[in-house]
């Protein structure tokens, strides 16, 4: 047996047509190494299409993951091993390699059709034009057709098999656990035995073709990361969302509806919310967006937590009956896992652009409170916090996560039920008014929320709709004093959430920056990796991150006011810059970029060092 050289951290991108198995090539190997006991964090990215164009640039899937013995933020810049299965997923990847990182490519096709189609004129194996990388040209294709030989698998099927044989070869190279892949691919082909027996023999393959050639040297060892003691797992954003709504049921004593329609990124939620009818849960795939948060707005109504998810586009057909729920004044959590734009956009890749959306995107004042989650892990934490909010205060509420968060993972300690916050519907059950009547509209003195009565509930029958109500009877009121008091009272009610949520905290660990760095969602984890390094070579800088983007902290704008400067890097064009300019008088600099993937820290580091030295 090989030596393993021990290593602290490795970034690794798989990368092949779409279709051929890149992201559960991926996601096998994140699994394993999540059961290792790694710190991780990944980034899948693959095109809109189901099967998009084979051996074409557009047509290329990837998956990248980062994991190391220690604590780390982003699924990494560059990439210190690129597997590439194809001419295609070498040109497009190629660029993002650092001099000196591992190239291991499937030889297969290189043809001189397959080169010229993606801009090649000479074979870049063969030119020279690869020599500053650890290059190991493999035929992966034939090793695994040789494998599976006898299979009784077409040889189109028999290919297929090849990213296992590129899934063994990466578990050797890195130590990884095995037994756990060679049970999933048992499971998940049961009912097809030949082809489980052919995908474990490509898999072995492919691990004992590191073993023996003289091409490896020795593979690689990355230690268990030390984390405090609990239970752990892998999860993604949309099943730590997921759950947490599922939480968020369980400790409110609320059965959990969620109605919506399928679209890219949040399907997943609705996917995994539909498996879990043992614990009430009731999910309605609608027929369009508008049925599907119309759905959970009656099921609020009813008495259930409402719920509806979605992206930009869908979050655009919502909004009329987002603004019946501000009216209604009904909890209503309502979910964006933002994705590029305008219109359908680049549906695959993450952006920050809804901000502003979720902010005003409604007829008329009809101001919600929103929230923002930041890693994929914490999606967990957001959800039962919308979902307070939500019931307490009598309000939709946005819960903002994205397309990077959604689909990345990290480790997760699973929490005990019984430690999560508990939320009281505190449903009305008798008349509130001085004769013995029910007033809909009479409201909570401090949250200002409006009784929440069941229909069917003896005594408290009353009627509700979107024309403006007068206040505590709730009749239809064309009033122009009642509308103007009604309108300024859910704007009170939206700004009183501020006084049930944490001061906004400081990341400053030599307590002398002069500079902040404000950030909101999925930018937490390039901000913290890039403070990370500017403070490693003597710049000294301070980071917070905003969960509550509306109502702000209570403490922001004092916050803000204490140093020289604020930098807000965000994947849009300065959006929560326009929110904090509108409501305290800091000087920001905006740190900006749109292009379908999160920063990069070391990019962001040197950015935010430019505007430091200025």
């Amino acid at each position: 047996m090989k030596l393993a050289k021990e290593i602290d951290r490795v970034v690794i991108r798989i990368a092949g047509d779409s279709g051929d198995g890149m992201q559960l090539t991926g996601e096998r190997f994140t699994q394993e190494t999540a059961s290792f006991g790694n710190d991780l964090s990944t980034l899948p990215n693959f095109p809109a299409e189901i099967r998009a164009p084979q051996g074409t640039l557009a047509g290329v899937s990837s998956f990248q993951l980062h994991f190391a013995d220690h604590d780390i933020l982003t699924p990494g810049d560059r990439p210190d091993v690129l597997v590439a299965m194809n001419p295609a997923a070498l040109r497009a990847n190629l660029g993002d390699l650092h001099a000196g990182a591992i190239l291991i490519v499937d030889t297969h096709d290189f043809s001189k059709r397959a080169l010229t189609r993606v801009g090649w004129e000479s074979n870049p194996i063969e030119d020279g034009s690869l020599e500053s990388f650890a290059v190991h040209a493999v035929d992966m294709t034939q090793l695994t057709l040789d494998a599976v030989a006898g299979s009784g698998l077409s040889r189109k099927d028999a290919a297929r098999c090849k990213n296992m044989f590129a899934l063994g070869l990466l578990s050797w190279m890195y130590s990884r656990p095995t037994e756990g892949t060679l049970d999933f691919v048992r499971a998940k082909f049961a009912r097809r035995p030949e082809i489980a027996e052919a995908n474990i023999a490509a898999f072995k393959s492919g691990w004992n073709f590191g073993e023996t050639t003289e091409a490896f040297g020795h593979s690689y060892q990355v230690k268990p990361a030390v984390v405090p003691s609990g239970t752990y797992r892998n999860i993604s954003g949309n099943l730590a969302l997921a759950y947490g709504l599922l939480a968020a049921s369980q400790r409110s004593g609320l059965p959990l509806y969620l109605g919506a329609y399928p679209i890219t990124p949040a399907s997943d939620i609705l996917h995994e919310l539909s498996k879990h009818k043992g614990f009430g849960v009731r999910t309605f795939q609608a027929e369009d967006e508008i049925a599907g948060v119309g759905a959970a707005l009656g099921a609020a109504f009813g008495g259930a937590l409402g719920v509806t998810v979605s992206s930009g586009p869908g979050i655009s057909l919502k909004s009329e009956t987002i603004g019946l729920a501000v009216s209604l004044e009904t909890p209503l959590v309502i979910c964006d896992v933002q994705r590029g734009g305008p219109s359908t956009g680049m549906p695959t890749k993450t952006e920050q652009s809804d901000l502003l959306q979720v902010m005003y995107g409604r007829n008329g004042e009809s101001p919600l409170p929103v929230i923002a989650a930041q890693s994929p892990g914490d999606c967990f934490n957001a959800a039962i916090e919308a979902a307070r909010i939500a019931v307490t205060y009598r309000t939709p509420v946005f819960l903002l996560s994205d397309g990077y968060i959604a689909n990345g993972s990290e480790p997760w300690a699973v929490p005990r039920i019984e430690d999560l916050p508990t939320i009281d519907p505190d449903f009305a059950t008798s008349p509130n008014g001085p004769d013995g009547e029910f007033l809909p509209y009479l409201r909570d003195p401090v949250t200002l929320a409006r009784p929440w009565a069941v229909p069917g509930t003896p005594g408290l029958e009353h009627r509700v709709g979107g024309i403006e109500k007068a206040d505590r009877t709730g009749v239809i009121s064309y009033d122009p004093d009642n509308h103007d008091f009604m309108t300024r009272t859910r704007q009170a009610k939206v700004d009183a959430v501020a006084a049930s949520i944490p001061d906004l905290e400081v990341e400053d660990p030599g307590h002398d920056a002069r500079v902040l760095v404000l950030g909101w969602g999925s930018t937490y984890g390039p901000i913290g990796a890039a403070c990370r390094r500017l403070r490693k070579s003597g710049t000294p800088v301070a980071q917070a991150h905003l969960r509550h983007l509306n109502p702000f902290p209570r403490n922001v704008g004092a916050l803000l006011g204490r140093y020289e400067r604020v930098i807000v890097p965000e994947m849009n064009l300065g959006q929560l810059s326009v929110l904090i300019r509108a409501k305290h008088d800091v000087d920001l600099v905006s740190i900006t970029q749109v292009r379908g993937l999160p920063f990069q820290a070391a990019h962001l580091a040197t950015q935010l060092q430019e505007v430091i030295s200025q």
